[in-house]
């Protein structure tokens, strides 16, 4: 009975923690995932265009000392206008979003420099301030950022540029049409 009972508050911890609520009115409600310092609440504002929805994991650590990272999106295709991204934090360290075009190449192919990172020539902007909008110092874990861009028709990477977050598996492609 016990463990049961401690079964059932970890999933309400956790649907509390992970996930967001939509009001009435439709907008969303970002929740931090780190329960020990509680939760906070960062609502985005209204966008222009289409939403895409960016979420960034990391977890460090462990016995063999494994570092797993990833970055999400969620639609992966858009149409050709202004799109907003709106980017959550949802691991264990700081991190951004950065958005590249992608040419040719596969995502992740990038040459990684002797700072940890890749080139960020041709970028059209980041999210990386916390609760709020643009380039700043980092989006830390629990919170959100966002950035809105005009898109043309193309393939874009989306990464995170701290050292060692993409060559750690943090990218991702968007198509454009």
């Amino acid at each position: 009975m016990g463990i049961a009972l401690v079964a059932v508050g970890l999933i309400g911890i956790s649907a509390t923690a992970f996930g967001f609520a939509a009001s009435d009115s439709g907008r969303r409600s970002w929740g931090t995932p780190n329960v020990i310092r509680g939760t906070t609440t960062c609502t985005p504002p209204a966008f222009p265009g289409q939403a895409v929805d960016v979420i960034l994991t990391s977890m460090g650590g462990g016995m063999m000392g494994g570092h797993a990272m990833g970055l999400s999106v969620s639609p992966s295709t858009v149409g050709s206008s202004d799109v907003s991204f709106v980017v959550r934090n949802l691991g264990s360290e700081v991190h951004e979003l950065v958005i590249l075009p992608l040419a040719s190449g596969e995502p992740g192919t990038r040459p990684v420099g002797p700072d940890d990172g890749v080139r960020e020539t041709g970028s059209l902007g980041e999210a990386s301030t916390a609760c709020g909008e643009g380039a700043g110092e980092g989006i830390p874990p629990g919170s959100t950022s966002w950035v809105t861009l005009h898109l043309n028709p193309g393939r874009y990477e989306l990464i995170c540029n701290l050292p060692g977050h993409y060559a750690g598996g943090m990218f991702a492609e968007l198509d454009v049409t």
